[in-house]
């Protein structure tokens, strides 16, 4: 005869019950708990844990209790920041032969290069234009856990290299921004670059594309036949907000920031103080330490740090963002600077300010990072080399509110 099973079926309820009230009182889906958290937006730098839930940040603050999360990340000693915002790089990555950083060789997929230096957010400045855009966010945006955004290039088939980047009529400031309006959630400017020409034809015309599509530009300037007037660039043809990448650059047909002896030129200093963004682009040519070195110790500092990032430069000088970050510190840079420029300068230069701090209920990037002592080495484009005694490394990257590198477990 079958025997009654009403009082398993009792016990098996109060268990559910007694395991639902303890998963309720678990707010937090992961809390990081004693790290410095640098939050510029919000002016924090201080120990503070910092409640993720739902893939947003619910709260920053002292003391919270770890029996209210699943996951406690201790991050005693450790650094807490928002996710890395890398403002220039090249990820338009692909298969098309000689077509340089559009949908080509020398661009890289950027999972796989981001969350280790805790870069959550990367912008791609340049590799698709009009005509190609609708490929590269298909084959890289849509498909990558990284935040992906763009600059459109001037030239309809983006810096695809060669002639391609020298044709005049190629450079439609209309259709653009067309564009540009089309994909709005996507495109946060307007890029010029290596057009080597005596004409101002492509600044106007990303100009005139950044008019129509009300976003900043960003310019790749040098290397003109003959050399056009970097006073003129800044103080006539940019607009305030629009960005010069580079800026610690010594090439070939521009005039650098810092003159032969070694003094910051006036109307640089009087172009960011109208509002012209200097940004970093480190690259494989684009930094120079004669050029950075004297610049800081007169207290001209970058608006924000970016790496430039591609096969060339990865493998060269630059390395990636935290190597670039940590020359700005042996520089004498203090930590929260950087991260400012880092995190919430380079999120408002493009407009986005739903990122790039960790105010409550934007989505949760959060970078978790070291300062290691010790002896290093960093090297220029043109192998000048900076002994210093600090770098910065990343222990935990989290997008969107869940883990996605993690050096030494500290997660787990």
């Amino acid at each position: 005869m079958k025997q009654p099973t009403h009082h398993l079926s009792g016990l098996f309820t109060l268990t559910l019950l007694f395991f639902g009230f303890l998963a309720y009182g678990q707010e937090y889906d992961i809390l990081i708990k004693n790290g410095h958290v640098i939050d510029p937006k919000n002016n924090i730098d201080d120990v503070r844990d910092v409640a993720i839930a739902d893939g947003k940040i619910i709260e920053v603050g002292p003391n919270i209790p770890a029996s209210q999360a699943r996951k406690v990340i201790d991050a005693k000693g450790l650094y807490v920041s928002p996710g890395l915002v890398d403002i220039h790089t090249h990820v338009f990555w692909g298969t098309k032969p000689n077509a340089y950083l559009s949908n080509s060789f020398s661009s890289l997929p950027p999972d796989g290069f981001t969350f280790r230096v805790g870069v959550t957010t990367v912008v791609d400045v340049g590799g698709a234009g009009w005509r190609n855009f609708e490929t590269f966010k298909a084959q890289t945006i849509d498909v990558s856990k990284t935040r992906v955004l763009a600059f459109l290039n001037i030239v309809g088939h983006g810096m695809s290299g060669g002639p391609y980047e020298q044709d005049l009529t190629d450079m439609n400031g209309k259709l653009t921004a067309m564009k540009a309006a089309q994909y709005r959630s996507d495109i946060v400017g307007i890029k010029v670059a290596h057009y080597s020409g005596s004409e101002w034809h492509p600044i106007e015309q990303a100009v005139k594309a950044g008019e129509q599509a009300r976003l900043p530009l960003m310019i790749d300037f040098g290397g003109h036949t003959p050399q056009l007037s970097l006073e003129r660039l800044l103080m006539e043809e940019l607009r305030p907000g629009d960005i010069f990448t580079h800026a610690y650059a010594d090439v070939n047909g521009r005039t650098s920031i810092v003159d032969e002896d070694g003094k910051v030129l006036p109307y640089v200093k009087k172009a960011q103080e109208r509002g012209i963004i200097f940004d970093v682009g480190h690259g494989g040519g684009s930094f120079w330490f004669s050029q950075a070195q004297p610049a800081i110790k007169q207290g001209f500092f970058p608006n924000s740090i970016s790496t430039d990032l591609h096969t060339g430069s990865m493998n060269a000088g630059m390395k990636d963002m935290m190597n670039v970050m940590s020359k700005f510190l042996n520089m004498g840079l203090p930590v929260a600077d950087i991260i400012k420029y880092s995190t919430w300068n380079p999120a408002q230069e493009i407009n986005r300010e739903d990122f790039g701090h960790l105010s409550k209920g934007v989505e949760a990037d959060v970078t978790i990072f070291t300062i290691k002592k010790g002896k290093f080495g960093f090297v220029d484009v043109v192998g000048e080399k900076l002994e210093g005694t600090q770098k910065f490394e990343c222990e935990v990257t989290i997008r969107a509110g869940k883990v996605v590198y993690d050096l030494n477990g500290l997660s787990y």
